[in-house]
C-alpha cells in the first residue's frame, strides 16, 4: 500500500488504488467500476488533470461542480475572504454563541429572498435544508394543535435530496430511490408538470386544486422545485404552476416550501425562481451556488408566521443543530460569493450564456435519437430517446475537452456564469458528441 502518513503528493497510479480501495463515490458501487479523472488543480472554468485523458490534460468544466461553482474555480475575491476567515477562526459551535459571518449571511439572504421570509437556519447541506423545512412546517401544525396535518404532496418529477424525508418526496417511480418503497413515509403526489416554460395548461391547474383541496386537512406543506425540476429530469415547467399552488395553499391553509437549491442565485435568469412567479414561499431552500462551490453549506428560510408558530408551541424550539451549522469559514466565503454576484451584472451573463447554449445546442436537435433540446437561463438540456451509455458520452465530452456528467436519458450542462463565449461553443459541441455517442 502507498505511504500516504507524509505531505507528498501521491503518482496517479497510487492514488487510483486507494481510490478503488477505500473511496466510495456518489450514486456508484464499492468498489468502482471505472476509474474516475484525477483532478490536479481548477482555476477560472478550468479543470487541471494529473494525467491526461482521452489526449486531454485540461477540461472545460459544464457542470459547474454539480451546479454550484458559479464563479468558477481559484477566484481570486473568495480566495481572500477563505483566507482571511481561516485566519480569525475556522469553526466555533453555533449552540450559545455566534459571529459576524453567520449574522452577515442571514442578514444577507433576508435581503435578497422574497418578502416576507423573514428568518434563517444554516444547515450543512441542501438535502439537509430540506430535512428542516419539512421539520418547521410538521412542527408549525402540531404547535397549533393540528398534528394530523402531517403529510406532504408534490409533484411526480421531483428530486429534493438524499436524506429520509427529502427522499420521501422525490418521484416514486422514474426517481433514484425506489428501493425504498414500502418503508419511506407515504406522501401525495401530483402528476409531474406539463414541460416547457410558456405554455399553461388550466387544466392541470384544476388538477393541482383539486389535489390540494381533498387533502388539505392531513397536508402540513405543498414543496416543489420552482420552473426547474433538476436531478429529476431537467424539466422546466410554467412559473403559473407555482402561482396556483401559492393561491390553493393560501385558501386551504397549507404551508409552501420552495426548494431553490438547484435555481438559486441566478441559474434560471431570475436571482431566485419563484421570481418568475411572482411569489413568495412560507419557506424556501437554498444552497449549492451559496458559497460559489467552495465549502458546504445551504439555508431554510421562513417566515415570521411559521417561526412564531413554532415558538409557541409545546415544544417552543426548533430541536435540530448541526455540528457545523453557521461554519464561519463556509458563512464569510458565501457572504463573499453572493456579493460578488449582485455586484456585477449577473444577468446580463446569464442571458449570454443562455444564447450561446441556444445557438449551439440548435443543431443537435437533429441528431439521431434525440428528442428535445431545451434551454433556460444557463442550462441546456438534450434529451434523448434512450439511457444514456455514461461511460462513452463522458469519453466523447472529454475528447472535446470539456467535463459533461450525462445521467439517465439527458446530457445536459449548467455551466458556470464566467464562462466565455468560445468555452460556450465548446461546451455545446461536447453535448452534441456525448449526444451521438451516448
Amino acid at each position: 500500500m502507498p505511504d500516504t502518513s507524509g505531505g507528498g503528493a501521491l503518482d496517479p497510479d497510487a492514488l487510483l488504488a486507494l481510490d478503488r480501495a477505500h473511496v466510495w463515490h456518489p450514486y456508484g458501487p464499492m468498489p468502482g467500476r471505472t476509474d474516475p479523472l484525477v483532478v490536479e488543480s481548477a482555476s477560472g472554468v478550468r479543470l487541471r488533470l494529473a494525467r491526461p485523458a482521452e489526449g486531454r490534460d485540461e477540461l472545460v468544466d459544464g457542470m459547474s461542480s454539480w451546479w454550484s461553482a458559479i464563479h468558477g474555480y481559484n477566484h481570486p475575491v473568495l480566495n481572500e475572504a477563505a483566507h482571511g476567515q481561516l485566519a480569525r477562526m475556522s469553526h466555533v459551535m453555533f449552540g450559545g454563541l455566534t459571529h459576524e459571518p453567520a449574522v452577515r449571511l442571514a442578514a444577507r439572504l433576508v435581503e435578497i429572498t422574497p418578502e416576507p421570509l423573514r428568518h434563517v437556519f444554516l444547515a450543512d447541506s441542501g438535502s439537509v435544508s430540506v430535512e428542516v423545512a419539512v421539520k418547521m412546517c410538521l412542527q408549525y401544525w402540531r404547535s397549533l394543535g393540528r398534528p394530523a396535518k402531517s403529510r406532504l404532496l408534490t409533484w411526480r418529477g421531483g428530486y429534493h435530496g438524499d436524506t429520509w424525508q427529502p427522499m420521501s418526496v422525490c418521484d416514486p417511480d422514474g426517481g433514484m430511490h425506489g428501493l425504498w418503497s414500502g418503508v419511506l413515509p407515504r406522501q401525495i403526489f401530483a402528476d409531474a408538470p406539463p414541460a416547457d416554460f410558456e405554455p399553461y395548461d388550466e387544466g392541470y391547474a384544476d388538477h393541482l386544486r383539486a389535489l390540494v383541496a381533498r387533502h388539505a386537512d392531513e397536508l402540513a406543506a405543498v414543496i416543489v422545485e420552482p420552473v426547474v425540476q433538476g436531478a429529476g429530469g431537467m424539466r422546466f415547467h410554467s412559473p403559473d404552476y407555482v402561482r396556483v399552488l401559492r393561491e390553493v395553499c393560501d385558501e386551504y391553509g397549507v404551508l409552501l416550501v420552495l426548494d431553490e437549491i438547484a435555481t438559486g442565485f441566478g441559474r434560471t435568469g431570475a436571482l431566485f425562481a419563484a421570481e418568475h412567479a411572482g411569489v413568495s414561499p412560507d419557506v424556501m431552500c437554498v444552497g449549492k451556488a451559496l458559497t460559489g462551490g467552495y465549502l458546504t453549506m445551504a439555508a431554510t428560510l421562513c417566515t415570521s408566521a411559521v417561526a412564531e408558530g413554532i415558538s409557541r408551541g409545546e415544544v417552543p424550539v426548533l430541536a435540530h443543530g448541526p455540528t457545523f451549522m453557521g461554519n464561519p469559514l463556509a458563512a464569510a466565503v458565501a457572504c463573499a460569493s453572493i456579493d460578488l454576484l449582485l455586484g456585477q451584472d449577473w444577468q446580463g451573463e446569464v442571458k449570454r450564456i443562455e444564447a450561446g447554449l441556444r445557438d449551439g445546442l440548435a443543431e443537435t436537435a437533429s441528431l439521431p435519437g434525440v428528442k428535445d433540446v431545451r434551454v433556460l437561463g444557463a442550462i441546456g438540456v438534450v434529451q434523448l430517446d434512450r439511457e444514456v451509455d455514461m461511460a462513452s458520452a463522458t469519453r466523447a465530452a472529454v475528447r472535446e475537452g470539456v467535463w459533461l456528467r450525462p445521467f439517465r436519458d439527458l446530457v445536459y450542462t449548467m455551466p458556470p456564469y464566467v464562462t466565455d463565449d468560445d468555452d460556450i461553443a465548446r461546451i455545446c459541441r461536447a453535448v452534441a458528441a456525448a449526444a451521438r455517442e451516448a
